[in-house]
């Protein structure tokens, strides 16, 4: 006969709990969570602002030249005009798409090609591991804004340049990456089982090598994403970025040095956005890579004081 007694409680199985949300460890951090929105901000009015600003960017009235900012002109001068009496709020808002328009498409270009040739290399390593990264040590041996201003001193300045140099420049960075990862992922069990039961090399490389790799070439993404949006924005500095009648962050600053004395706000908001977008990505950067990663991900569900202390033990090691 058997016993169908139910289990005492003391030998019952312990519930299994599951991770938080990540919308509920992003609340836990005040830092992320407001540079989550910042960036968010930032990209919606990048997205959406140029069908409500309409021709106001570019809209030129002498008679309001270098009006300071205020509410007594309308919203369009509540942070003032340049020297043509142009709105700097409509042109902060056209020059928000120009830019990311720029660093984006950069960024996942660079993150694709880099990542495939770096998995693939360091998935098989010899002779094709050893040309990959001496062609990424070819490249990394000039600087990106070098290369930038030879470039495109050679050919005409525009965006579609831009981000075809850049993308191109920034690929050894995760290739890199990809590659150490694969290399160190390619002697672990679960790639030798798949490798056993004779599955293609490009299946091991995308469906156990890549969901590992992911996370870390995320967060170098996150971070490559300030310094590509500040390399257009010395670019535009410099004359040789983007081209009026367009208009960029970095052209903006270019523009308004000159009346920095007497109207301030023409470079030195667009400055504020860019510092303002370049910190929020590294912050967030940072959340990312602590929230992707299941070893460190623990961490930011304890109180904001006790997270720099590295003595604190796992929950799931507490006995």
């Amino acid at each position: 006969m058997t016993d169908t007694a139910p289990r005492p409680a003391d030998t019952a199985a312990p519930p299994r709990t599951r991770p938080p949300r990540w919308w509920l460890l992003l609340g836990r951090d005040r830092a992320a969570a407001v540079a989550a929105v910042i960036l968010t901000l930032v990209f919606l009015v990048a997205i959406f602002g140029r069908l409500f600003i309409g021709d106001h960017a570019v809209r030129q009235d002498l008679l309001a030249s270098l009006r300071p900012p205020s509410l007594d002109h309308g919203f369009y001068g509540l942070l003032g005009t340049d020297v043509l009496g142009r709105s700097v709020l409509a042109r902060l808002v056209d020059a928000a798409g120009t830019t990311l328009s720029v660093a984006v498409p950069a960024v996942l270009c660079s993150l694709l090609i880099g990542s495939a040739l770096g998995m693939w290399a360091g998935y098989h390593g010899g002779m094709r591991e050893n040309v990959a990264m001496r062609v990424a040590d070819v490249i990394l041996s000039f600087p990106s804004l070098l290369i930038a201003v030879v470039v495109l001193y050679v050919f005409s300045p525009s965006a579609l340049n831009i981000v075809l140099i850049l993308a191109v420049a920034r690929i050894p960075v995760y290739l890199r990456t990809a590659r150490a990862e694969s290399a160190e992922l390619r002697s672990r069990l679960f790639v030798d089982a798949a490798r056993t039961f004779g599955t293609p090399a490009r299946h091991i490389i995308v469906r156990h090598i890549l969901p590992i790799a992911l996370p870390t070439l995320l967060t170098v993404a996150t971070l490559d994403f300030c310094f590509v949006m500040l390399t257009e924005s010395s670019l535009s500095f410099l004359g040789i970025g983007i081209q009026p009648p367009d208009v960029s962050w970095g052209l903006m600053v270019a523009q308004g040095r000159q009346y920095l004395q007497t109207a301030w706000w023409i470079a030195v908001l667009p400055g504020v956005a860019i510092v303002l977008t370049t910190v929020s990505a590294t912050v967030l950067a940072a959340w990312v890579r602590l929230a992707t990663d299941p070893a460190q991900r623990w961490r930011l569900t304890l109180p904001r004081k006790r997270r720099g202390n590295r003595a604190v033990v796992p929950p799931e090691m507490i006995a």
